[in-house]
């Protein structure tokens, strides 16, 4: 994550916090990079310098004016006007880092060789939680070359039970 993602995702969370507003405008962020993830070439017209800034403004502003907050609108224009709009992924990242921070919530990620069912999963989340004293947001994956057993990854550790 750049600098300038760090800087723009903490300006809006701090927006957003000040105004009760953090939950509701992290689900909006998620959607709006969403978005524009599913559509490259819609970033790529977003970005392209041959069409002003106003025309590209004007776009994000249709585009999301319905779907999305104020706050979030003008952040999008903003990142498009300054020519950061790349930069959305970072600035999100930084966002649900300090959403996750204020709201006590680690991520962990869970790999393991086969798919885990719902009951695993709980006992899987529960345990974390009671570990860190923290809520725990689980994702889980499978991934082949996992011969057996459960790795997780948590707050820039390991657990590595493979």
């Amino acid at each position: 994550m750049t600098e300038l993602a760090r800087r723009y995702g903490n300006s809006l969370y701090d927006l957003a916090r000040e105004e009760g507003l953090d939950g509701e405008l992290l689900a909006q962020l998620d959607g709006a990079a969403a978005v524009l993830r599913q559509n490259p070439a819609y970033l790529r017209l977003l970005s392209a310098p041959v069409l002003p800034k106003k025309e590209r403004a004007g776009l994000l502003k249709d585009a999301f004016r319905d779907q999305a907050h104020p706050y979030i609108v003008h952040f999008l224009m903003l990142l498009c006007d300054e020519g950061l709009l790349r930069e959305l992924g970072g600035c999100v990242r930084q966002y649900h880092d300090r959403y996750n921070q204020d709201h006590g919530i680690v991520e962990a990620t869970a790999v393991s060789a086969v798919p885990l069912d719902e009951a695993a999963r709980e006992k899987l989340t529960r345990k974390l939680a009671e570990a860190t004293g923290k809520t725990v947001t689980l994702a889980v994956r499978v991934d082949p070359a996992v011969l057996g057993g459960i790795r997780v990854d948590m707050a820039g550790t390991r657990l590595d039970g493979t």
